[in-house]
């Protein structure tokens, strides 16, 4: 399995708050706006999945899979043109805060690797920065 890996974001946040948002996803309604739409359209969300469609890509829905309270929070597709899964990995630094790391583990080729590295990469980094401005 391939990994992706974003850079860790300290939010300014208490672990808990943190974890509560992400592991409802109606909660993420609120940051639609902020989304850059000639990237990502049609986003949508239930309590434990969400859609979107990615030009070219097309229809990409995760769905929650497994939840650690207040650490981990796993997703799996349950559409997607490259079947793979996301973490939301959460620590505490203080009370107050707390770090957040994305990660994406798909089963691709080495040829397919080549092809889908820099976007894959890319595409969790934006997805952390994204998580990381939203206000718990």
């Amino acid at each position: 399995m391939t990994k992706f890996e974003s850079s860790i974001k300290l939010l300014a946040y208490p672990q808990e708050a943190v974890y509560e948002k992400l592991s409802d996803l109606n909660n993420l309604e609120k940051i639609k706006d902020r989304l850059p739409e000639d990237k990502i359209k049609q986003l949508s969300f239930t309590s434990d999945t969400l859609t979107v469609e990615v030009p070219p890509v097309g229809p990409i829905t995760l769905q929650i899979v497994e939840k650690e309270p207040c650490k981990c929070i796993k997703f799996g597709t349950t559409t997607s043109p490259l079947p793979f899964n996301l973490w939301i990995q959460l620590l505490p630094v203080t009370e107050t805060e707390c770090k957040m790391k994305l990660t994406i583990g798909i089963e691709i080729n080495p040829f397919m690797k080549a092809m889908v590295q820099k976007p894959l990469q890319e595409g969790v980094e934006k997805m952390a920065d994204m998580l990381a401005m939203i206000q718990y």
